[in-house]
């Protein structure tokens, strides 16, 4: 799997620095946060529209026109981007596509919660869905490579899927494998149960 993901094309981040891998040579949208993948789609388009710069420029009556248009077409263009800018900040951020960290935030929910009302004591049969759906799941997520480590990981920690309490720890330790990978904290899998069945001690989400 690793020596797979070092043939993919990378880019640099021009804001961070970091190295970002890219699939069929491009940015991939659920693969990183939203402000990197908006700075690499932009960057890219401008790219392409200085290689149309570079092109030879018309004669001087040509030109003249050319300009004309190109300040009609440059106002067109301002007066749109404020109008989207008023509509975005309208409508919010959830009119977008998710990226990576509001993909990773939802699904690890669905998969705790999952893990959290499985049977206590699954059937043959229900075991054997569960350890079909992970491998399906791993297969079709749509970052690839978070897919990718995902079934790394699970080729060397099988999922536990005999009981509910098994495979609720089971994802809780896959999740802190991500956590460390992205530098972030490891969640205390003592408290699974708490987090995603019973809700705190306290009572405050009754």
């Amino acid at each position: 799997m690793a020596q797979e993901q070092t043939q993919h094309a990378t880019t640099v981040d021009p804001v961070t620095g970091k190295t970002v891998i890219l699939k069929d040579g491009k940015p991939c949208r659920t693969c990183m946060d939203m402000k990197t993948w908006s700075r690499l789609t932009k960057s890219a388009k401008k790219s392409k529209t200085s290689q149309k710069d570079e092109q030879p420029q018309p004669t001087s009556d040509t030109k003249t026109e050319s300009t004309s248009s190109t300040l009609v077409t440059a106002k067109t263009a301002a007066g749109l981007t404020a109008a989207a800018s008023v509509l975005t900040s309208a409508s919010g951020p959830n009119d977008c596509p998710v990226d990576s960290e509001q993909l990773g935030q939802a699904t690890w929910t669905f998969l705790h919660t999952m893990a959290a009302y499985y049977p206590e004591r699954p059937s043959p049969s229900q075991m054997e869905s569960m350890r079909t759906f992970l491998s399906t799941f791993s297969q079709f997520y749509p970052c690839w490579y978070c897919a990718d480590a995902f079934r790394e990981d699970m080729e060397i920690n099988p999922p536990q899927v005999a009981s509910r309490r098994k495979l609720s720890q089971w994802l809780c330790e896959r999740h802190n494998v991500v956590n460390v990978r992205l530098g972030k904290g490891v969640f205390d899998c003592a408290k699974v149960d708490e987090r995603w069945r019973d809700g705190p001690a306290d009572g405050r989400c009754d």
